[in-house]
C-alpha cells in the first residue's frame, strides 16, 4: 500500500463523500476511487459502504484507520524532523485557542509565525480549556492556548504561564451599576448574568469565586462566544465576568473592577512527547 492511498482513505473517512474528499486532496475523483478500491482490493475488505448518497466506515475500514492516521501522522513527522535537521520547519501545526485569549495578540504571533516559517500550514482551532488539554495529550493539537482559575494549573500537558490576572465586570451603558468604577459581587448578583456553559474551565472561575462568597446568581445565557456574550450584555439582557482586554476592547459596555472577582491564569500548553519542530518554532515565536 502507498502512503497517498492512506490520505486518500482518511479524506474519505473525514468528509464521508468522495468529491469531497478528492477535492480536499487536489485530485480527481475518478483517481482517488480508484486508488480506494485498489487499496481495498489489497487488504482483502472493504473499507466504505456506499450508496449513491452516502458513503460510511464499515467495521474493518474503523480498524484500518486508526493506524493509517498514525501511519501517515508518523510519516509526516519523519519528514518535518528530517527537514529541521538542515535548518527547515515546515508540516503542519494545529493550534487550539479558548474565546477569551487575552495574554497574547494571536494574529500578531501568527503573522511573525507566517513570515518566519512560510512552509507550515497552520490550523486553528476554538473550545474549551479541558477539551483542548485533552486533545493536546492525544495529539489531535499541537499547541493550544488555555484559561483556567488560578487555582488550578492544566494537567497531563506541558505548559507555560503566561499571565494572571482578575475578571472585570461588564454591564451596559444604562446597567444601575454603570457608573461605578468598583463593584462587588454582592452587587453583580442582583442582576441575571451571561457565562460560558457549565462545567468549562471559564464558567468554573466565576462559580468558585461566587461559591468563596456564599452567594448566589441566576445565568440567563450560556455560550461559548465572548463576542456574543459582551453583545448581550451590551443590550441590558445580562451582566458579565469577562478578562479585562476582552472587555475593554468592546465599545458599548462600561467596564468594572470588581472587588472580590476571581482571577484567572493563562497557559500555553504541547505535549509532553516528542513535539514537531513546527510546535518547538511556535513556542519560540511566543513573546
Amino acid at each position: 500500500m502507498e502512503l497517498r492511498q492512506l490520505r486518500y482513505a482518511l479524506a474519505v473517512a473525514e468528509t464521508r463523500n468522495f468529491t469531497r474528499a478528492a477535492r480536499q486532496c487536489y485530485v480527481a475523483q475518478s483517481a482517488l476511487s480508484h486508488q480506494i478500491g485498489s487499496l481495498e482490493r489489497e487488504l482483502g475488505v472493504q473499507l466504505f459502504a456506499r450508496t449513491s448518497r452516502r458513503v460510511e466506515l464499515t467495521p474493518a475500514g474503523e480498524a484500518f484507520l486508526v493506524r493509517a492516521k498514525q501511519c501517515v501522522e508518523a510519516a509526516e513527522l519523519a519528514a518535518a524532523e528530517a527537514a529541521a535537521a538542515v535548518g527547515e520547519v515546515r508540516g503542519s501545526l494545529k493550534i487550539g485557542i479558548i474565546p477569551t485569549v487575552a495574554a497574547v495578540d494571536i494574529p500578531t504571533v501568527l503573522q511573525r509565525y507566517r513570515e518566519r516559517y512560510p512552509q507550515v500550514k497552520v490550523s486553528l482551532h476554538v473550545g474549551s480549556s479541558d477539551a483542548m488539554s485533552a486533545q493536546v495529550t492525544a495529539g489531535e493539537l499541537d499547541v493550544a492556548f488555555l484559561g483556567l482559575p488560578a487555582s488550578r494549573e492544566p494537567q497531563g500537558v506541558e505548559t507555560r504561564e503566561l499571565a494572571r490576572e482578575k475578571l472585570v465586570a461588564v454591564v451596559a451603558p444604562d446597567h444601575a451599576l454603570a457608573d461605578q468604577s468598583k463593584v462587588t459581587l454582592r452587587r453583580l448578583a442582583e442582576s441575571p448574568f451571561a457565562d460560558f456553559p457549565v462545567g468549562s474551565q471559564g464558567r468554573s472561575q466565576s462559580d468558585l469565586a461566587f461559591e468563596a462568597a456564599e452567594l448566589e446568581r441566576e445565568v440567563a445565557y450560556e455560550l461559548m462566544s465572548a463576542e456574543l456574550m459582551l453583545r448581550i450584555v451590551s443590550r441590558g439582557l445580562a451582566v458579565a465576568l469577562l478578562p479585562s482586554p476582552i472587555a475593554h476592547a468592546y465599545p458599548d459596555v462600561r467596564v468594572l473592577s470588581v472587588i472580590d472577582g476571581p482571577r484567572r491564569a493563562e497557559y500555553v500548553a504541547w505535549s509532553k512527547f516528542n513535539p514537531t519542530p513546527a510546535t518547538r518554532a511556535f513556542l519560540e515565536t511566543l513573546p
